[in-house]
């Protein structure tokens, strides 16, 4: 089995009308975060239906696949490695999984805010009860790309379904100077996901920094909360 199996099952099922609609979506003009990228126009359930006939690629050809020029491509990649991961109960697989995800992330080719959303949430798991989990993410936090700070921060799901909340916090700490909203968005994200496990975490993370955090951050980590709190807080930041 070759990715490049895939990339023709890929283009069978592209619609190229769709192509522009997907390009304005995940913002590919000149100066724009994807700048450059390259649809073939195919919706995300279609793509998934790929990703499960060739459910068994190896990583050799996946890491080719994740080279594609072809957003779908990189996503059906993706998809691939992180259902392979949620299913193995082998800690060697999942290790080896983690490592090359994250290679991957590093080498650049997890660039955009839907390739990180699908697949840092399950592999941000592999960091449970981690003693590398902590400082791995800050450097991710701290890197000058984008994607590893997206990457740093949305991991950190992983560590939220288990009730490890202190990382989100850290992490989201890093990113309150971030200049970008992606990053903002993703803190923000994570800050409400972790309040759904703990308020009182999420409310001291609010007493500390509601008044220095971007609003898009603010905003999206207090939208579960009532009306009333939810003005609260928005008073904090003026």
């Amino acid at each position: 089995m070759k990715h490049q199996e895939v990339i023709t099952a890929l283009h069978n099922v592209a619609k190229p009308h769709r192509v522009v609609d997907l390009q304005r979506f995940y913002k590919t003009a000149p100066g724009e975060y994807g700048h450059g990228d390259v649809f073939l126009g195919i919706l995300v359930p279609v793509t998934r239906t790929v990703a499960a006939q060739f459910s068994t690629l190896s990583l050799k050809e996946i890491s080719k696949l994740l080279k594609s020029p072809f957003h779908e491509a990189r996503l059906c990649a993706l998809v691939i490695i992180t259902n392979r991961f949620k299913k193995s109960k082998e800690e060697k697989e999942r290790v080896e999984l983690f490592d090359f995800y994250l290679d991957q992330v590093r080498k650049g080719n997890v660039n955009n805010w839907d390739l990180v959303d699908v697949s840092a949430p399950a592999f941000g798991e592999h960091l449970v009860g981690k003693k590398e989990a902590l400082p791995l993410l800050k450097k991710l936090a701290k890197s000058d790309k984008l994607w590893e700070r997206r990457v740093s921060i949305v991991l950190t799901f992983g560590l939220i379904r288990h009730h490890d909340l202190m990382p989100t916090v850290i992490i989201s700490a890093i990113h309150l100077k971030d200049k970008e909203d992606l990053i903002h968005k993703a803190s923000g994200w994570m800050l409400r996901e972790m309040g759904k496990k703990n308020l009182i975490h999420l409310r001291g993370f609010l007493k500390e920094h509601a008044h220095e955090m971007p609003r898009t951050m603010l905003r999206y980590s207090i939208e579960k909360l009532p009306e009333k709190e939810r003005q609260k807080w928005l008073k904090f930041k003026g």
